[in-house]
């Protein structure tokens, strides 16, 4: 079929993997639209097709075939967006807190893309409907520097960066208390949390995440962060830091209410940070790729935005 696109995949060596899971992350696909892909026959393992729930094993080959997108029904918005580089195959934006990054249920409008569409009528539909263009994402409340393909060879290029983590992402957070060490790598699975399927959590079979985190400045009962992203997890620098005892300022999901264990004469210091710090103190400050046509190396930065660079003044001058 013309503008149909073929993957092959090999299962590597980190272990079995539900099917739908482990195309869905190498290829940036919903997991719907891969089980829609199996239905449909699009998708062979080791020569056979595919069954939607099987697991697959290392070594094992997957052959993907993605037909060519249909016309992408989301409505383009008139929303400001800050878009830092452009060419005729991607741009990266500096994505504001508070802006989801594609439709989905309960946010069918007002995202990124309905922005971006605005903006650029024909985005890569390599994603799938409800997220043109969209390479990687940001939580809604995490700020900072996205990619976004236009054409569908730049996005598949791209995905395969990532996926080869050839891709730099790297981070700039607050954490609650002193990380013992610096810097510090936190490898440990992440999967959804067995107790509340809308959280992540660190789980014996979850994927495997690895984080690297570097103190860049000591507050008072808070350390200002730099973390690198070796994996690309759901909430990964989130659960991880969450996970050695030292959760992201201002995260409602995984550090609510944390601060109250930090008592003491800086107890008032603590909860002004806290007051302050109105979302999660998180911000995707560079973006270092080759880009996927020119071969060009690309290095974007953005700096603290305004909400979260006050914090960090208030907060490495007051004492108590």
């Amino acid at each position: 079929m013309s503008g149909e696109r073929r993957h092959t995949l090999t299962v590597g060596p980190d272990g079995a993997d539900r099917l739908d899971r482990f195309v869905s992350d190498n290829l940036e696909l919903s997991r719907t639209r891969v089980q829609k892909l199996v239905a449909d026959g699009r998708i062979t393992v080791d020569g056979r097709a595919a069954k939607k729930s099987e697991t697959v094993e290392p070594g094992m080959v997957v052959d993907v075939r993605v037909p060519p997108a249909t016309p992408v029904a989301i409505e383009p918005e008139d929303l400001p967006v800050d878009i830092v580089f452009e060419d005729e195959h991607l741009l990266v934006v500096d994505k504001a807190a508070g802006m989801v990054v594609h439709p989905a249920p309960g946010h069918r409008s007002g995202t990124l893309v309905n922005a971006l569409l605005h903006h650029v009528p024909n985005l890569s539909g390599v994603g799938g409907r409800a997220r043109p263009g969209i390479v990687h994402r940001l939580d809604r409340d995490t700020s900072g520097l996205l990619v976004v393909a236009k054409t569908d060879t730049a996005h598949v290029a791209l995905a395969e960066a990532l996926r080869e983590r050839r891709i730099k992402r790297l981070y700039i957070a607050a954490c609650w208390g002193h990380l013992a060490e610096s810097p510090v790598t936190i490898e440990a699975p992440i999967g959804r949390d067995p107790n509340d399927r809308k959280r992540m959590a660190v789980v014996p079979d979850g994927r495997h995440a690895i984080t690297r985190a570097e103190v860049r400045e000591r507050w008072l009962r808070a350390d200002l962060v730099d973390v690198a992203l070796k994996t690309g997890r759901t909430h990964q620098i989130r659960v991880h830091l969450a996970h050695i005892g030292h959760p992201v300022v201002g995260d409602e999901v995984y550090a609510a209410g944390w601060e109250r264990g930090l008592g003491g004469p800086t107890r008032r210091w603590v909860d002004e940070l806290a007051r302050r710090a109105s979302r999660q103190f998180l911000h995707a400050a560079t973006l270092v790729f080759d880009h996927p046509i020119s071969g060009e190396r690309m290095r974007l930065e953005s700096p603290l935005p305004e909400d979260l660079d006050r914090i960090a003044r208030w907060a490495r001058e007051a004492r108590s």
